[in-house]
């Protein structure tokens, strides 16, 4: 097995690949060793000093390092343990299932629908390109929320991205919206 690595925006992850599929849907974040324990892929991950972060997506997986640990040292580690996870045939969730609580106003329907559309065919796949995810949470009064993921979460170019390249599109698009702001 052939795990390729790649280099993301923001310097504290690297973007795996394995080469086959990872999620067959949706995805993954898990930001302490706590809440991974419903993927043993992610478990075994943070089992290694230095995981701060285990994003899983369609087909790679996005690792974030404390600022202690060095990837020269990590990598190799991180590499074994997603070959052995995959060549042993482990499972990556053990249920798939964990939907986020959305919150907009039944009125606001349409327009949630638009932004949404607007999220997955066009931003979702240039941020999977990078490790990781942005997904829709809220609209309020014209304020859409969005919680970024994996590489994407603690980026140094992630404001910029939300303001100069998300924001703009969606104002252009959607004329209800007023700001999108990131949320935890």
């Amino acid at each position: 097995m052939f795990i390729q690595t790649e280099i993301t925006p923001n310097p504290a992850t690297l973007k795996f690949l394995p080469g086959r599929a990872v999620m067959t849907s949706g995805t993954a974040h898990f930001e302490t060793e706590e809440a991974a324990r419903r993927s043993p892929l992610a478990t075994a991950l943070f089992e290694i000093d230095g995981v701060e972060g285990v994003f899983l997506g369609s087909d790679f997986i996005s690792i974030t390092k404390d600022d202690e640990t060095d990837w020269q040292t990590l990598r190799p580690m991180l590499l074994g343990r997603i070959m052995d996870h995959f060549t042993a045939g482990g499972t990556v969730l053990s249920d798939e299932a964990d939907a986020e609580d959305e919150s907009f106003a039944p009125e606001d329907a349409d327009i949630v629908a638009q932004i949404k559309e607007l999220i997955e065919t066009r931003v979702r796949p240039a941020v999977a390109q990078d490790g990781g995810d942005i997904v829709f949470r809220a609209f309020d009064k014209g304020v859409v929320s969005l919680h970024l993921q994996g590489s994407c979460a603690g980026c140094p170019s992630s404001t910029a991205t939300l303001k100069m390249g998300i924001e703009n599109m969606l104002k252009h698009y959607v004329p209800e919206v007023v700001s999108v702001r990131a949320v935890g």
